[in-house]
């Protein structure tokens, strides 16, 4: 790829849990040019994720977001799949290192569009996971609906599901939870975002 066609190349490097050193990341970053890069130090098994906040703030049209394993960006498929689509939306470029994926290059745009589509067929296998779980639950006896919990796949579903206009009522049954459970789910989200959004506000603005 032509970096000078490409735009700014914004680099965003997270330590995983088995690996707390930055060190390799950092190197690869740098190798391609780029011109600010955003050190994650906390592992990311949770959602707050500061550093990645400030990285999608911090890009401007035309500019690359690169890391250098897909694993580094997404905790999951879904949750991969939603940034860089927000990115795109936004004409922002995404570039994995380990993976050779590029999607300012049409071939790259295609391997996402098939993620998308993967990650939306993990979305229908957990509803239907969820529904078989719950259906199993009813012919044992078991009350379903009293376990106020979410896996955090499934509440990247509930979060989908309402960006695409699903009624709370709706959700709740498909999840066998009760609709508070479902509001605290959205609410928690809702905060982090905003948490996030605030700690960009220090971000370097260009």
């Amino acid at each position: 790829m032509d970096n000078s066609q490409a735009g700014t190349m914004v680099g965003y490097a997270r330590v995983s849990t088995h690996d707390q050193n930055l060190g390799l990341q950092l190197d690869a970053l740098n190798e391609i040019g780029s011109i600010k890069i955003f050190e994650e130090k906390a592992s990311g098994a949770k959602t707050d994720r500061p550093q990645l906040g400030a990285a999608l703030d911090y890009v401007r049209k035309g500019d690359v977001l690169v890391v250098w394993r897909l694993d580094r960006l997404g905790r999951s498929l879904a949750d991969l799949v939603r940034i860089v689509s927000e990115l795109e939306a936004r004409g922002v470029g995404f570039r994995s290192i380990h993976e050779s994926i590029d999607t300012t290059s049409s071939t790259g745009k295609l391997i996402f569009h098939i993620f998308a589509s993967l990650a939306e067929f993990e979305r229908d296998l957990i509803i239907d996971r969820t529904k078989a779980g719950l259906a199993a639950a009813r012919e044992r006896g078991a009350k379903p609906g009293r376990k106020p919990s979410l896996s955090s796949d499934q509440i990247e579903v509930v979060q989908h599901l309402h960006r695409e206009g699903k009624q709370i009522k709706s959700i709740a049954e498909m999840f066998g939870v009760s609709r508070p459970t479902i509001y605290r789910v959205l609410e928690s989200a809702a905060q982090s975002s905003v948490a996030s959004s605030s700690g960009d506000a220090h971000a370097q603005l260009r």
